[in-house]
């Protein structure tokens, strides 16, 4: 586990490029400060290879 003093911010960018290392996904990432977020929600990926996030709109792409 990240701690705090390493953590990105959250929401800090509106587009993300992820990794499969990255899935399963969620907004905000793992290693991302939930403090100051929303509620941690998984987004399906994999099928299409972009998803968006429903409360913040971030968009994630998935790098092959």
């Amino acid at each position: 586990m990240t701690s705090r003093a390493e953590q990105r911010p959250a929401n800090a960018q509106e587009q993300y490029t992820v990794t499969g290392k990255d899935l399963p996904l969620s907004c905000p990432m793992p290693d991302m400060a939930l403090w100051n977020s929303h509620p941690r929600v998984y987004l399906p990926i994999e099928a299409t290879g972009f998803a968006k996030c429903p409360y913040c709109g971030a968009e994630y792409t998935l790098q092959r």
